[in-house]
């Protein structure tokens, strides 16, 4: 009974930390995205300035 629930909590325990590391990845891709489109944006403001 008591490896039944060190499998169960291990299983859980992997479980939370592949959800936590998908998680991580969206909001890192998610901040990228924005970090690029506001510098996109400061630069095409910069080329319509110009002209």
């Amino acid at each position: 009974m008591i490896g039944l629930s060190v499998a169960v909590g291990r299983f859980v325990e992997a479980l939370f930390w592949g959800i936590f590391r998908v998680a991580g990845a969206v909001a890192g891709a998610l901040i990228l995205a924005v970090v690029i489109s506001v510098v996109l944006w400061i630069v095409v403001r910069r080329i319509w300035a110009r002209r």
